[in-house]
């Protein structure tokens, strides 16, 4: 059972830690937080979570089993007595039984961990993608404080979006080759939401979503939560195999493609121009509507990538997903799909239902730095930072990883996709290295039979943490 808490004992307080511990865990029962007949984190979990001693939480128990709050069970840990400190047995939801049967899947282990993980004091995330916060924009506190001027109206916006948003990237998007009025622009909360959104909205029981492997989406459970199947087609250097795909077209195996054909998440692949005609016309083919996922897309180091699938689509095959996450911030939870109207207007629907709106003020936010040209200035800094980072991660590589694994150099986006020699167990790995306070992404997360592979990013850790962390790595493989 996974505990996670911002609490910790006071050392300084003069009171013993163990009764510290009591008190907490007492409160918690006693307020319904853990409510009678719950099963309860371990010693071991407790113990991690608040950095003491694991016989200071056996003591704890031991109190609190004295005097009635909880009790050890056989095969299901420790629980809260049905009535330890009420005079009547009170009828409770068995809220376990809830949690698991609830219908959204829960995340898979390793990822659970890394969301817990990245949020412990000092670890070293080399695996995390997102821009370090060295990287967020310098104009940004001067721009918020002139928002109370700039900002016209603080309530709901309407269901697609900010108007003059959706018209700032009308016009960014047309520098892409995309040109598609404010009408066909969905605002949502990040890319994900847009997935989430494009699952329950579109997309049917049984379906099945046809993608590259590895991939970003093989690590999430939005489609199968909603009762679809992923599929996952080979790639090769020029991106997804085309071969594969039509077998699929052919078959009428395929509800949907999922593309990421920019800095592709995680291998770091950029498809080229021709295999990106040979997709869509294949699709346009078989009638097979694209997900093309470009939130990587303005994260060129060497080159641009070529323009997006979306700039070929006069059929409206094409849902392009496009984001502010990974290049101005992700802490502003702003993303869009373009698409035809009548999709458009679906998933806003969907949306209101679910939040009412992205951020009004995340919103204003993103128009302006567009609308100023701040944006493109910003870029300007991240990709000349990106190219410092890269290139100092792929020197730590090669002094020494050199002979224990084998990598690309990547043309842009946040990723080294390191491939490891053949007998080394990635998941061993994970945790030792996590012991060790370094976070990696195993590959089996974006390919479940993948045990060659970690994801490695060269966007957030600092050059020290760099260094000492491919240091640990290189020193756990034999």
């Amino acid at each position: 059972m996974r505990f996670e808490t911002n609490w910790k004992p006071d050392r300084d307080s003069g009171i013993p830690l163990y009764r510290q511990i009591i008190d907490y865990i007492r409160v918690k029962i006693e307020s319904g937080e853990w409510p009678p007949g719950s099963r309860i984190p371990t010693e071991r979990a407790i113990a991690s979570a608040c950095g003491v001693n694991r016989s200071t939480v056996v003591q704890a128990f031991a109190e609190l089993t004295a005097d009635g709050y909880i009790e050890g069970k056989s095969g299901s840990g420790t629980v809260v007595t049905l009535a330890s400190w009420t005079k009547e047995v009170p009828k409770l939801p068995d809220w376990e039984s809830y949690v698991k049967s609830g219908i959204h899947r829960p995340n898979q282990r390793t990822i659970q961990d890394i969301n817990h993980a990245e949020f412990i004091p000092n670890i070293i995330r080399l695996g995390t993608g997102e821009p370090s916060p060295d990287l967020y924009p310098k104009s940004m506190a001067d721009l918020l404080r002139q928002m109370p001027l700039q900002m016209s109206d603080f309530g709901y916006p309407e269901p697609r979006g900010l108007y003059k948003l959706r018209e700032e990237i009308s016009k960014h998007m047309a520098g892409y080759g995309i040109y598609v009025s404010p009408d066909s622009v969905l605002i949502v909360s990040g890319a994900l939401q847009a997935l989430q959104l494009i699952a329950v909205g579109l997309l049917k029981n049984g379906s099945q979503v046809l993608t590259e492997s590895p991939s970003y989406l093989q690590s999430l459970q939005v489609f199968q939560s909603a009762g679809m199947s992923l599929s996952g087609l080979p790639m090769n250097k020029d991106g997804l195999d085309t071969a594969v795909l039509e077998h699929y077209a052919r078959s009428g195996k395929g509800t949907i493609v999922y593309t990421i054909p920019s800095f592709h998440n995680p291998t770091g692949i950029v498809m080229s121009h021709e295999r990106r005609q040979e997709i869509y016309e294949l699709c346009v083919q078989h009638k097979l509507p694209i997900m093309e996922d470009d939130a990587y897309r303005d994260l060129w180091l060497d080159e641009p990538s070529p323009p997006p699938i979306k700039s070929l689509d006069q059929n409206g095959l094409v849902l392009y997903i496009g984001s502010m996450s990974k290049t101005l911030s992700p802490g502003l939870r702003i993303g869009w799909v373009i698409g035809p109207e009548q999709v458009i207007h679906r998933l806003a629907d969907v949306k209101m239902q679910s939040d009412y709106g992205a951020s009004t003020l995340s919103q204003w936010t993103v128009m302006q730095f567009l609308s100023q040209g701040l944006y493109a200035e910003h870029l300007d800094r991240v990709r000349s930072e990106l190219r410092i980072r890269r290139s100092y991660m792929l020197q730590l590589l090669e002094q020494y990883m050199k002979g224990k694994a084998e990598w690309r150099v990547p043309r842009g986006g946040f990723y080294i996709w390191l491939r490891l020699k053949d007998g080394v167990s990635i998941p061993s790995l994970f945790e030792a290295l996590l012991k060790e306070g370094v976070l990696i992404n195993p590959g089996y997360l974006y390919d479940k039979s993948d045990q060659n592979h970690i994801r490695l990013s060269y966007s957030y850790a600092s050059f020290e943490q760099m260094e000492t962390g491919i240091q640990r790595l290189a020193r756990s493989i034999p």
